[in-house]
């Protein structure tokens, strides 16, 4: 024991447990409370207007096609962001008869306003005789990842 009991006894009864406690509770706290606060202001300091941006689907045959996709609407900057959904399995109607079929799925994450000429895009460079394009309002999300959207993708 590096303090004897009569040094023990007077921490725990002077002023010094106050300031142990205290100093103890900066060195360990400070970090923490340091990060929750610089997140709770980023996100009350941004602005976000429900819809601004929207998360579309697009159905593809294959992996192949997926990317080739994917790849083209980033680099058009009709998208920030694609994710590549492997291995779903779709049932559909078509031309009278229940189908089934593996398919792959993109997830695309982009301004509202380019939705039409992202529909467009997938129209004119897709396999299929109708592509799937439909896409969902963001109401809300993480502030700085829907900031990131809007500066990758300019209007």
């Amino acid at each position: 024991m590096l303090i004897g009991p009569l040094g023990a006894e007077r921490l725990r009864a002077g002023p010094w447990k106050a300031v142990t406690v205290t100093v103890l509770l900066s060195v360990f706290m400070f970090p923490l409370l340091r990060t929750v606060g610089l997140r709770a202001f980023s996100m009350a300091s941004e602005t976000y207007t429900p819809g601004t941006h929207s998360a579309a689907f697009v159905t593809c045959p294959n992996d192949t096609v997926a990317k080739d996709l994917a790849r083209a609407i980033v680099e058009k900057k009709l998208a920030a962001c694609v994710n590549i959904v492997p291995a779903i399995t779709s049932v559909y109607e078509w031309q009278g008869k229940i189908e089934e079929d593996s398919e792959v799925l993109l997830m695309i994450k982009t301004r509202s306003s380019k939705v039409p000429a992202l529909a467009e895009y997938v129209r004119s460079n897709h396999p299929y005789e109708v592509a799937e394009v439909i896409s969902l309002p963001i109401e809300q999300g993480n502030p700085p990842y829907l900031k990131w959207i809007g500066d990758a993708v300019p209007e």
